[in-house]
């Protein structure tokens, strides 16, 4: 058992990383972390959730009651494959400190975060409030037996909470430099237009789809979507595949495909993006050819996090330990803040992450450090509030 009680983040984050919980597959790492929670007078509960077309995923949930003000951590603490193992200078889940850094799969993405805010609730006074925690072993996959079903189980046990921190790696080149309020939402389609296939010298006897499909492409992303908003830069439509299925220098293909995602702003719902694509696909002459549009995958919604007190606090506690005042940002992918949004006030704060999802992942131990004393330092401000 990991011994947490002395608030330093760094043998749990070791013993985390030895589990190759690469999704779904948890290796042991959820019975680390339980070790870690019990100690420190946390009630722990572990729940598996299966079904909706994917595989079934462990979870954890845990909380040391205190009364007064309700704080929720969630995070997770599965990870990507490493990939080529000749990439890697060692073994990606076997830890290893160098250079005042820990590299190995999972040090940056994010056990890191898990551990720092452990490290931190070991500091805190039991009677000071509520600590949560909502930690899955679905994050960088599907998705779908994770978070989501976790907060809606925690919400039936009567679990609610004031403000919540999502410990994913947020800061962009320096601890702290920003906070996640909010995220872009992800729809992404495909495109398909029908013709009739023949020889390129008897173009009377076929019906070529590509220059619709090409116009269709000009139409999807030769115009601005909007001029982004108070907290969201502009929202923007990539094309990112296009496919005829056709290695034939001389045969008109039967169809072409194209695939695009949207990374859009609060402006935006999934059905009314749909809609506008709709509309500009409309635009295009399709002539003789036959257009498609579908959705594709399961959209992610935008969210903006209310700011307040509590925002202003963490703010506050990071510019006093670093110099510097984080930057409010919205940028980035989608993250599981997109389902504790749907319950209350979330940030993301976590460390830097250029390596994450790299060979040599890595992270500085001062950073796991100091992110530990920011968690520390919020939390007992935040109990220590009132209003």
């Amino acid at each position: 058992m990991t011994d947490i009680s002395t608030g330093d983040p760094v043998p749990l984050l070791k013993a985390m990383m030895a589990c190759p919980s690469v999704t779904p597959e948890d290796a042991g790492v959820l019975a680390v972390l339980e070790g870690a929670l019990t100690t420190l007078g946390f009630e722990v509960t572990r729940l598996r959730f299966e079904g909706d077309g994917s595989y079934p995923v462990d979870n954890l949930f845990a909380i040391r009651n205190g009364g007064g003000r309700r704080l929720l951590f969630a995070g997770h603490t599965d990870v990507v494959p490493p990939g080529d193992l000749a990439n890697w200078t060692s073994d990606p889940f076997v830890p290893r400190e160098a250079d005042g850094k820990i590299y190995g799969r999972g040090a940056a993405d994010m056990k890191s975060g898990v551990a720092a805010f452990v490290a931190a609730a070991a500091q805190i006074p039991t009677q000071a409030g509520t600590i949560m925690l909502a930690i899955t072993n679905d994050e960088e996959a599907d998705g779908v037996n994770g978070t989501e079903k976790l907060l809606a189980w925690a919400k039936a046990q009567g679990h609610t909470f004031d403000f919540a921190i999502v410990g994913e790696p947020s800061s962009a080149a320096e601890l702290g430099d920003s906070i996640k309020i909010g995220r872009r939402g992800s729809l992404s389609g495909v495109v398909t237009v029908e013709g009739v296939q023949g020889h390129v010298a008897y173009p009377e006897k076929a019906n070529n789809p590509l220059p619709v499909l090409a116009a269709i492409v000009t139409a999807l992303s030769g115009e601005t979507i909007d001029q982004g908003t108070a907290h969201f830069p502009a929202s923007n439509l990539e094309v990112t595949s296009i496919d005829v299925g056709n290695p034939t220098g001389n045969v008109i293909p039967a169809r072409g495909t194209l695939k695009f995602n949207i990374r859009y702003n609060d402006l935006w719902s999934p059905q009314t993006l749909a809609d506008r694509v709709r509309g500009r696909i409309a635009t295009v002459d399709a002539g003789r050819v036959k257009v498609t549009f579908a959705v594709a995958g399961v959209p992610s919604l935008s969210f903006l996090s209310p700011l307040g007190p509590a925002v202003d606090t963490l703010g506050d506690i990071i510019f006093e330990m670093t110099g510097r005042r984080p930057t409010l940002s919205t940028g980035g992918g989608t993250s599981d803040a997109r389902f504790v949004a749907q319950y209350g006030p979330v940030v993301e704060c976590g460390l830097v992450g250029p390596s994450m999802h790299k060979a040599d992942e890595h992270v500085l131990i001062a950073d796991v450090t100091g992110l530990t004393a920011i968690y520390a330092a919020f939390m007992t401000r935040f109990f220590g509030h009132t209003t």
